[in-house]
């Protein structure tokens, strides 16, 4: 509508410029739509994530959903496949991460203690959607597809939780099971199994909560035999 833009963005694109990016989606968006006199950004995606992201085409969209954003009264929830059987009972992660940079200059993330002064408290929340058995004619182990809502949008925090709790998401190259990783693009999945599936928001003019979903991509999809 003339207030907010909601993107289904494929994973591979940059969501902005930046380091080894110099043309991101809001800037392909811009191009794209010459006659707009504001796009900006509400929030982002890791260049690796699929999904939903919105975009704000007034200044004062951009505030309010932002202000939403910063206090929590946003839903965001990603798809994520992990491996290994998630244990249905374990709901909530609630451990600090901690960033910093490898001598390369490339941007990580550890879990930490609450008594790290650099620790940033950070919120996750799991819900077991499906556990897929093993295949061992494929060499494949157990995989859980799972619901994760974030109540904190700390860097990589999906990922780092996950793979502290002995469950890293297929096809992670940085936090991830890396021998695995090797071995799945023969079975069809080429790219980390993370997806911003469900987003929910009051809408910055008409105040309507609103819930936007956008389906698994065909290159996740088609990795999961069936999902309930």
């Amino acid at each position: 509508d003339v207030h907010v833009l909601a993107i289904n963005i494929p994973a591979g694109v940059a969501v902005h410029s930046g380091r080894g990016v110099s043309f991101g989606g809001i800037e392909q968006l811009r191009r794209a739509r010459p006659q707009a006199r504001f796009l900006e950004l509400v929030h982002r995606l890791d260049r690796d994530t699929s999904g939903l992201l919105l975009v704000a085409k007034k200044r004062s969209a951009l505030t309010h959903l932002q202000d939403q954003f910063r206090e929590r009264e946003t839903g965001k929830t990603y798809l994520a496949l992990v491996i290994g059987t998630w244990p249905a009972n374990k709901k909530v992660i609630d451990t600090p991460l901690h960033k910093y940079l490898q001598p390369d200059g490339e941007r990580r993330v550890r879990t930490t203690t609450v008594d790290d002064p650099d620790g940033m408290r950070s919120i996750t929340l799991v819900k077991l959607r499906t556990s897929l058995p093993a295949r061992p004619d494929q060499d494949l182990p157990a995989f859980s597809l799972l619901e994760v809502t974030i109540k904190t949008g700390r860097t990589h925090q999906i990922r780092v939780h996950l793979a502290s709790q002995g469950h890293p998401i297929a096809g992670d190259e940085k936090y991830g099971d890396f021998d695995l990783n090797r071995r799945l693009p023969r079975h069809g999945l080429k790219r980390m199994f993370l997806h911003a599936w469900r987003l929910q928001f009051t809408h910055p003019a008409s105040g309507e909560r609103i819930e936007l979903l956008a389906p698994l991509p065909p290159d996740l999809a088609c990795f999961v035999p069936s999902i309930p």
